[in-house]
């Protein structure tokens, strides 16, 4: 199965921005080098308690391995945390520790996946989610995004089938920054709920909303008695303080039996997560609240300078309401958006992500193997730009971007 699945337009882009790094670095004449607009590394870095606690632990000699489930003091903090951030009544035994939220994802779908079951997914979607499914051995079924790339209940209803097993949802979205708002949360879980199906929720983005407010999905299941619940949510330690090269998150599983399936998928694929990681989590949880804050601000105060200028030029509808990314349509120019992406990056050093990767369906047959695939026509002009970097980095690659699509328009 893995040999039949594609690496995705991140990693495309990532591995061409990194040699045209070292192209202009090993030049005689070099270039300015390369603006990193298609990544989600933040221009900023972990508060100093997190440093120090990872070290610490390590000159303590805290380096053997921990449970599967992960350090209890650290399993301890976060049901705090998702008691009072997140609204979750939850308990240490549902929730576990990953290196990383990609793997929390990536084993919760492998402990919920079924043989034949069908896993919905937004039409645009983060490629990782997919690759993820398909490892899982879910079949993707996409579902419709209305106005603003929001879900659209009826036509996700209508998407859904008798093999339908998982609802997915990500609020605040990558790569659309769409964020959800109580009505739609509640409605798309009451849907869920009615057809039996499973709700992941990643939440990796919950302290980047710019335009309303965040809402977990599973504070709404709080009066759902926790052997009937269905939302099993995912968070990161990546984006609110900014721990991404850590990998470190967490998983809060929807009841007892979802969490001991879970533990399992984790002793078979990690054993247990970094121990000095865990450490450095326990001191990132003690002083989330403001840095967490203080991140959001960053974020959005390079949203709210730079970004109008796409919204100005017609490449973007409106300011992304949530999240690290913005979505702009180059269709004036006649390139697909692979070829933008290329030739932006050769002639300007600007990196930014080929959007009709987060729109890519692909077929499978009877036994779950890829027989043909297709990028969704409707996305072939999207371009993702990632505008959590450095401001003054940010600022110089939209200009030079703007300039690129003003020279390439054709009538």
């Amino acid at each position: 199965m893995a040999t039949t699945i594609p690496s995705s337009c991140l990693q495309d882009i990532y591995r061409a921005a990194e040699a045209k790094e070292h192209a202009d670095s090993t030049s005689e004449t070099p270039g300015n080098g390369v603006v990193k607009l298609h990544v989600g590394d933040p221009y900023f870095d972990p508060p100093e308690e997190v440093a120090e606690a990872f070290t610490d632990a390590v000159r303590r000699g805290e380096t053997k391995y921990s449970g599967v489930e992960g350090l209890p003091a650290l399993r301890e903090a976060l049901v705090e945390k998702l008691h009072t951030d997140n609204g979750l009544d939850t308990e240490v035994s549902r929730v576990l520790v990953s290196p990383g939220s990609c793997q929390g994802l990536a084993a919760l779908l492998q402990s919920l996946a079924a043989p034949g079951a069908e896993i919905l997914l937004p039409e645009l979607h983060w490629p990782v989610h997919l690759q993820q499914s398909l490892l899982a051995g879910l079949r993707p079924v996409f579902y419709p995004l209305g106005p603003d790339f929001l879900p659209d209940p009826e036509a996700l209803a209508a998407a859904a089938g008798p093999r339908t097993r998982i609802l997915l949802l990500n609020s605040p979205a990558n790569p659309t920054g769409a964020v959800m708002d109580a009505a739609l949360t509640r409605t798309l879980l009451d849907l869920a709920r009615a057809n039996g199906w499973q709700v992941i929720s990643d939440e990796a983005y919950e302290h980047y909303v710019f335009d309303g407010e965040h809402l977990s999905v599973a504070s709404l299941e709080r009066n759902v008695p926790v052997a009937e619940r269905i939302v099993h949510s995912t968070f990161s330690f990546s984006k609110s303080v900014a721990m991404t090269g850590y990998r470190l998150g967490y998983v809060a599983a929807a009841t007892e039996e979802a969490a001991d399936a879970l533990k399992v998928v984790q002793e078979a694929s990690i054993i247990g997560t970094s121990t000095p990681a865990q450490y450095a989590g326990i001191a990132a949880i003690r002083s989330r609240a403001g840095i967490a804050e203080l991140n959001r601000k960053r974020v959005r105060a390079n949203r709210d300078a730079v970004l109008p200028q796409l919204v100005e030029e017609g490449l973007l509808s409106r300011l992304p309401a949530g999240g690290w990314y913005a979505l702009a349509d180059i269709g004036r120019t006649g390139m697909d958006a692979e070829t933008f992406a290329t030739r932006l990056l050769d002639a300007t050093g600007v990196a930014v992500v080929a959007g009709n990767g987060f729109a890519w369906h692909p077929r499978l047959d009877g036994t779950g193997s890829i027989e043909s695939s297709r990028y969704a026509p409707w996305a072939r002009h999207l371009i993702r730009i990632a505008f959590c970097v450095e401001p003054e980095a940010l600022d110089r690659g939209v200009r030079l971007f703007l300039d690129f699509v003003r020279d390439h328009a054709v009538e």
